[in-house]
């Protein structure tokens, strides 16, 4: 399938990497219109993926070496079609991937150290890279944007799959959730700002240190091991804003006043601050809830539970209305798996959840029933099951919409097949002879003689 790009990490930390294993070639593999790809990047990309521990197949070279000459096609395309990649979108994707790197290596430093480069020569030297790879996936996105499946053709590919080769799933759950956190009295927030501001001042008078107190105090189950330690950039959109606006106020060194988000109490230590970037740490306090409180957002979900029953509120309405989880008010209140399907298997649920499911038939929706969140705050949430399947064989019942999904991946890709068959000879493309030699596949896509 060619719908696959060139992968990133290698584009990141190519070339001039100080102590690491990447291979380094100036050999140029193929020229599409004015772009060269290297062999190098092929080399560095296979180097990535056995350090992630992706299997790589027999054949990764010539696999490569093809999704490379077709982005650079698609790349060039989605240039003489002027379609719209900004420097805002190009800077955000920096951006994310940078901050993927770090969580998979654990720190900055630690990406600067294997790069041989600061994160701000990284981005430099894999600007261009990313806006190619916009263009690319724009482009590929124009090709296949009007591609649609009928009920017939989504048939069509269910029996064309061998029966001893349909996949078996295991039981699937679609879980919805309307969660309300009550808030605290206005006398326990008193009460935690001025143990925060006794925290501050313990630091600052030396009797403690920061990592010290968070360690010992902080309620941040994400960083209270490491002292409440944390990086940072002014443009994440993941961050509560009053935290992230409060942290890039302070000078290094400096500890805010208590400041208050939607996780609770903070105080924020900047240790180091360059341009958009911060090293902080952070003390987080929950103001406690008393089950006074606790039945009280039990009684108002109630309200809201009976509203969704009796059909005078939609549940996904109602949930965008009453509840205060995040993903609710922007990505609907189903739980979703890594990919962003709403199906879930039961390892995705925490232990309470798995409990309450297990006495729920499907259309149910649970009594109000406290909970504490990953975060350690106590809430209350109605749960709704809006299905769940046995584990079995695919089929056209119990899985209309995934065939349907593959079905409509299949094609995609054959209309991009034949959008690739149509426009590669109108490129010059030239290919290495000793490539075209050793991946045969190369020949389609070589319109002058290897070089």
């Amino acid at each position: 399938m060619l719908t696959a790009l060139i992968l990133m990490l290698g584009m990141f930390l190519q070339a001039g990497a100080q102590g690491s294993s990447k291979v380094v070639a100036d050999k140029i593999t193929a020229i599409v219109g004015d772009r060269i790809i290297m062999k190098s990047d092929i080399t560095n990309s296979i180097l990535d993926m056995i350090r992630q521990g992706t299997e790589v197949p027999e054949n990764v070279e010539c696999m490569l070496a093809e999704q490379a000459v077709v982005s650079k096609v698609m790349m060039i395309q989605a240039e003489k079609d002027s379609l719209p990649v900004t420097d805002e979108e190009v800077e955000a994707e920096l951006d994310q991937k940078i901050r993927y790197y770090i969580g998979q290596l654990g720190s900055q430093q630690a990406l600067e150290d294997m790069a041989g480069k600061t994160i701000y020569q990284i981005k430099d030297d894999a600007r261009e890279s990313v806006r190619e790879q916009k263009l690319a996936s724009a482009m590929q996105r124009k090709i296949v944007e009007t591609v649609r499946i009928t009920p017939q053709e989504v048939k069509a590919f269910y029996d064309k799959i061998p029966k001893d080769s349909l996949p078996y799933y295991e039981t699937q759950l679609e879980i919805g959730q309307i969660i309300v956190f009550p808030k605290a009295s206005r006398e326990l927030e008193q009460y935690i700002i001025g143990e925060m501001n006794n925290y501050k001042k313990q630091i600052e008078t030396k009797l403690t240190s920061f990592e010290a107190l968070a360690k010992q105090v902080s309620e941040d189950p994400g960083s209270k091991d490491r002292g409440g330690y944390y990086e940072l950039n002014r443009k994440e959109k993941t961050w509560d804003p009053v935290f992230l606006q409060t942290a890039f106020r302070l000078k290094d060194g400096e500890i805010s006043a208590p400041v208050k988000s939607k996780f609770g109490f903070h105080i924020i230590q900047m240790v180091e601050r360059n341009g958009d970037d911060a090293k902080i740490r952070h003390i987080l306090r929950i103001p406690p809830v008393t089950d006074d409180e606790i039945r009280q957002a039990k009684g108002k979900l109630d309200t809201v539970r009976n509203k969704v029953i009796t059909g005078t509120l939609g549940f996904n309405e109602a949930a965008s209305k009453y509840s205060d989880d995040d993903q609710a008010k922007f990505a609907g209140p189903y739980l979703t798996d890594r990919e962003g399907a709403p199906y879930v298997t039961i390892d995705y649920l925490d232990k309470d959840l798995v409990a309450m499911i297990g006495k729920m038939k499907v259309g149910d929706y649970s009594q109000p029933t406290a909970f504490t969140s990953e975060q350690g705050k106590k809430g209350v949430r109605v749960v709704f099951l809006k299905s769940k399947s046995e584990p079995h064989r695919m089929n056209m019942h119990d899985d209309y919409s995934k065939i349907s999904g593959y079905a409509l991946e299949e094609k995609k890709s054959k209309a991009l097949d034949k959008w690739l068959k149509e426009h590669i000879p109108t490129y010059y493309i030239m290919v290495d002879s000793e490539t075209v030699q050793d991946c045969p596949v190369m020949k389609k896509y070589t319109s002058e003689k290897g070089f």
